[in-house]
């Protein structure tokens, strides 16, 4: 019996081996962040933190254990994203379900949500009946709608919101992500719709925000392998010179805007300024470029006063 014990024992891994071995299969596959993906996804797998793992590196894990995280480990080699593997990716706080059908939500985004909640917190919003209506276009997993009602909610504002996309498979996704709005028992605040940006939509909005595709068309070939080929194309197209959609949006929203409804896009770094004099030519005020946190420019937002 004592044979038999050992050799169970000879069989399980610890953390500590599990996790180097990973690490070092991520860097010889050119992943640019290999110890920290590796990590996440020894967390993953084994459910232990970082805490719990430095307390005891050498913990033992069973083979089944160690040899799903040689699984996961083999696909980010194969360069498919982080998110896609876990199939969820935190921001703003939340965590959010993705996958292949949704952008994955970066962190240069949440400049869009605070923006958006900082105007509503200050009033900036109009309303209709007491209430903000708002509409988030292109809204994929759901992220931007989500975290703006979620923390309205907490700031005691009244609104809802409707989030449009082409995609159903998108859609299918963000209405999983509902689900974090169950939370603080405002669920009831958001509804999805399959649109083509305003084609299916009705009613006017006190406010509009859109993440919408913008990097052009020839540029999409030289992206990093994880965006060019498991992003969706439709998400990251924005036609010859990425401003398709700003075009689009920015024309057609003065039929869906409220009087002294407020616009907000995410932009590319080099697009501050033609989206900023599309928005002007097209009856907007008040537009002004924000940074991201790395001092680029990450949004427009105008005031449509017509």
């Amino acid at each position: 019996m004592c044979r038999e014990k050992a050799g169970g024992q000879d069989e399980m891994r610890m953390l500590r081996a599990m996790y180097a071995e990973g690490e070092e299969r991520l860097r010889q596959a050119g992943i640019e962040e290999a110890g920290l993906d590796a990590w996440y996804l020894l967390e993953f797998v084994t459910g232990v933190d970082k805490a719990h793992y430095y307390m005891n590196p050498d913990r033992r894990m069973e083979q089944s254990v160690a040899q799903e995280y040689e699984k996961v480990v083999k696909l980010r080699t194969e360069h498919i994203p982080l998110q896609h593997i876990t199939g969820v990716q935190e921001f703003m706080g939340l965590e959010f379900q993705v996958s292949g059908d949704v952008l994955i939500p970066r962190q240069d985004t949440e400049v869009l949500v605070e923006e958006a909640l900082k105007l509503l917190e200050q009033e900036k919003v109009p309303k209709e009946k007491e209430t903000v209506r708002m509409l988030d276009l292109c809204t994929g997993s759901g992220c931007i709608l989500i975290s703006i009602l979620y923390y309205a909610a907490k700031e005691k504002i009244q609104i809802q919101g409707t989030g449009a996309d082409i995609s159903e498979a998108a859609l299918r996704i963000a209405e999983e992500n509902l689900d974090l709005l169950e939370k603080n028992g405002n669920k009831g605040m958001a509804e999805l719709l399959e649109s083509d940006l305003f084609e299916q939509v009705d009613g006017t909005f006190g406010m509009i925000v859109s993440n919408p595709p913008y990097i052009k068309t020839s540029v999409i070939s030289g992206l990093q392998e994880e965006v060019r080929l498991h992003d969706p194309f439709l998400a990251l197209d924005g036609k010859e010179d990425g401003l398709f959609f700003y075009r689009k949006i920015i024309e057609e929203s003065r039929a869906y805007l409220q009087k002294n409804g407020v616009l907000l896009f995410e932009i590319g770094y080099d697009q501050g300024e033609a989206v900023s004099e599309l928005m002007t030519k097209e009856g907007y005020g008040q537009v002004v470029v924000k940074k991201d946190l790395a001092g680029l420019d990450r949004i427009v937002c105008g005031v449509y006063t017509e």
